[in-house]
């Protein structure tokens, strides 16, 4: 690794040594620009590296527009097309590090996350790029020509600027509210930003009826303001998480109830229409216990149908029983906040940016990629892909 030496000008300076910082260095560093990553932490893609369970979901070989939040969202459509899955693949594979697909698209290293950042690192010195780490920046300023970047150390100035600095998702990792503050600096507007691909906790007397259940997680529907996720629900001791929920977060804000459908496997009523053909005075729970782990379906129809022999109810009972538990509307009290937010929803305003360039377009020579942009990825590898792809983009233009 280079790290910076006593030059102090650069063609770009980058703030933020994570996936999209590095991305960037690496393709304006191919162009043999002189490029500088300025970072206020000692270790490098600390954010990469507890990713995954340890082993990095680095992208998703089905990453497409849709899978990405946005107040605009025909904004990400450039920089995908340009900077594919198969392509930061054929690093992976050029580096010989190995993959699998784990599911639904999702790609992992097979032995460690350390070695994506060891590959992105390997890449930033085969193209001379420099390092300025435990580094923190103090203020950014433009004159004519150039932006100063001071330090506590020294100040560098360059033509270009991209601010990488990520959201403020997972605060452990670093993550602050610098990016947005540049950006306001320079008078760009900032989308409000919101904890994402989180879980939540639920209201007082929901969480009291549950809290019994903590640790079940069941197969589910999950869907929050028309989007849909089937992925397992996780009951924790004060609320909901697991994928479907962290799923449903992404477009969820307060006072939203999000609807669970507990048999998404088909229509429940039909299931239980085959009991009532044979006239069966099997007890409702226990009919349920067959589609759902017993424990909760003992609790659904103490919540919402006293279990009886089904054929002593009502078909309109049963009726209503089966709908409650396909569109289950519960509303969470608050989700569980940027501590354990995956990813921060919002940010720099793609109203402001070149969807192409990523640059502002107020501002010749200032750059936003990544988390700080206002684009958010699904859960499942669709954020890293974001950061390689908008970081491309930048690196190919600044």
């Amino acid at each position: 690794m280079e790290h910076e030496d006593s030059a102090k000008n650069f063609d770009v300076i980058i703030i933020g040594a994570g996936g999209a910082g590095m991305m960037c260095a690496i393709h304006a560093g191919r162009r043999g620009l002189r490029v500088l990553l300025v970072d206020h932490s000692e270790k490098i893609g600390r954010k990469i590296l507890i990713s995954g369970g340890g082993r990095c979901n680095f992208t998703n070989i089905h990453a497409k527009p849709e899978n990405f939040h946005s107040n605009n969202q025909h904004f990400c459509k450039s920089a995908l097309s340009r900077y594919s899955p198969r392509d930061f693949i054929a690093m992976v594979q050029e580096h010989r590090i190995p993959f699998h697909e784990k599911k639904l698209g999702q790609l992992f290293c097979d032995r460690s996350a350390e070695e994506i950042v060891d590959m992105l690192v390997s890449e930033c010195k085969r193209n001379h790029v420099k390092f300025a780490l435990g580094r923190k920046v103090l203020s950014v300023a433009k004159d004519e020509e150039l932006f100063k970047v001071k330090t506590e150390e020294r100040t560098f100035s360059s033509a270009s600027l991209v601010v990488a600095t990520g959201g403020l998702s997972i605060p452990k990792t670093g993550a602050t509210g610098f990016g947005y503050e540049i950006a306001r600096q320079f008078d760009l507007k900032v989308e409000e930003t919101f904890p994402a691909l989180v879980g939540f906790d639920l209201k007082a007397q929901d969480k009291q009826k549950f809290s019994e259940l903590s640790g079940l997680s069941f197969d589910s529907l999950v869907t929050c303001k028309k989007h849909g996720f089937r992925e397992n629900t996780l009951f924790t001791h004060t609320g909901l998480s697991g994928p479907a929920i962290l799923q449903a977060s992404l477009y969820w804000s307060t006072g939203v109830a999000l609807s669970i459908d507990v048999c998404p496997n088909g229509d429940l009523r039909e299931y239980f229409e085959g009991y009532q053909k044979h006239k069966s005075n099997k007890e409702l729970k226990n009919i349920l216990a067959e589609v759902l782990p017993r424990n909760f379906a003992e609790k659904l129809c103490e919540l919402f149908l006293p279990s009886k022999p089904l054929n002593s109810l009502a078909d309109k009972t049963v009726d209503e029983f089966c709908h409650k538990l396909q569109s289950w509307s519960i509303v969470p009290e608050r989700n569980f906040g940027y501590a354990k937010a995956e990813v921060t929803r919002g940010g720099v305003s793609t109203d402001e940016l070149s969807s192409k360039t990523m640059e502002a377009k107020k501002v010749p020579g200032l750059f936003f990629v990544g988390e700080v942009v206002d684009v958010t990825g699904q859960l499942g590898g669709y954020n890293f892909q974001w950061a390689w792809a908008s970081g491309a983009a930048a690196g190919a233009a600044v």
